[in-house]
Formats: C-alpha cells, structure tokens, sequence
C-alpha cells in the first residue's frame, strides 16, 4: 500500500498540474532525493514571499497549488506547498506545527493578534535517507536581510528551524509547544485555536480588516 506522505491529500494537493509542473521544473532524475528536497526547499522558501496578513479562514486558500498561483503566503500554506512539491516529486513528506513565540513581527499584527505567541506554526518534514527532517520554508531571504535575521538553510539531513537570536544577539524565536506532524493540515483544529487565542484577529478576518497589502509597506516601516 502507498504511504500516505507520498499521495495527494485535502490540503496537499500534489496531484495539481501546477504543483507537478513546478516540482518537475526543479528537480532532475540525475539527483538524489535529498539533492532534489534542497532544490525544493530554496524555491519556496524564496520565490514564496513570507506575508502572515495573507492568514485566512478560508480552506481553498490553504490548498497548495493556490499558495503556488498567489506567489506568497504565511508558515503554514508555505509549509503545505513544500510537502505538495516533494509529494510531486516522489518525496515522502508531511507537515508539523509548533508553537513559537516569536520577535518578528509588525504592530499591525501585534494588535491583531494581541499576543506574540504564533499558534499552528507550520514547517515541513520530509523523510530523507531513512529519517524525517524538518525544514521550514517560512521566511524568504529578503526579509531575513531586511529583519537582520539568519536565513534558516538546510542540507537534508539536519533540521532547519528558527534561530533563538537574530544576526545582532536579540531574541529571535522561542518553540513553546510541539503540536506534532500530520498527513495534512487539521484546519479545524487550527482554526478553533486561533478563534481561542486571536478572537480579534479572527473578527477582522470575517470582516476583510487585514489587507494582504499593507505587509510590504508596514515592513518598510517597521525595518526604517
């Protein structure tokens, strides 16, 4: 029987003819899995651009191929699209969720969420060489460079997670709790932790407050 972490699921759509498209585009026969997990890797973490006020409450936006046709996403549908391309490209993978207290972030997101604990992070683990790894697409060097954080590498055999300080010493990124990895998103689940812990948040959703927009704009702001 096919594992699961290698077939197509609600969320993980690796079947998409865009998703294979892309997966295909990236790897080649002559490489190994974990060559072609790199490849993957460094595609979604940069070419994805890293936007959290693309959060939403809607299930068609965490859909793989949608996070690959907008260009740009948060943790988790970045996290998704990751797996999708390795799934794609014959790679076993799934996705995890941590909770993390994180330093990076806007005052229009800091009020938002009322809160600097992000619940339902998400990353990316891929069995490689006979272990699971995790990588963690999330932050696009870009922004790492304009933050003055360290861009998260990964070689396939080493997780790649969040840094505790950034590139001057302060604090980065604390994991709190370990959520564990699924075959696929548990939208719910998630949802119902963001409607407990972000109900603000979670209004402004239901009533179009957060504009993907003004990510850019309040980075420059935020960054000088």
């Amino acid at each position: 029987m096919p594992s699961p972490y290698s077939q197509p699921s609600r969320f993980i759509d690796s079947d998409h003819p865009a998703v294979i498209d892309r997966a295909q585009s990236l790897v080649s026969a002559d490489a190994s899995d974990r060559e072609n997990a790199v490849a993957l890797y460094y595609w979604a973490r940069d070419q994805i651009r890293y936007n959290p006020y693309r959060v939403s409450n809607s299930p068609r936006d965490y859909l793989a191929s949608a996070t690959l046709a907008q260009g740009e996403s948060w943790c988790v549908p970045k996290a998704i699209l990751l797996a999708a391309l390795c799934r794609a490209a014959g790679i076993p993978a799934r996705v995890g969720f941590a909770d993390v207290r994180n330093h990076l972030s806007t005052e229009r997101m800091r009020a938002a969420m009322e809160s600097d604990v992000f619940y339902f992070h998400g990353y990316t683990a891929i069995e490689l060489e006979g272990q699971w790894v995790k990588a963690t697409p999330a932050f696009n060097i870009e922004l790492c460079d304009r933050f003055g954080l360290q861009p998260l590498e990964f070689d396939g055999r080493s997780d790649s997670l969040y840094h505790p300080f950034d590139r001057a010493g302060n604090r980065h990124m604390e994991y709190i709790t370990d959520r564990g990895q699924f075959v696929d998103l548990p939208f719910e689940d998630m949802m119902a932790v963001f409607q407990h812990h972000y109900p603000k948040m979670m209004q402004a959703l239901a009533t179009a407050d957060i504009s993907a927009d003004s990510w850019d704009g309040d980075v420059a702001m935020e960054t000088g």
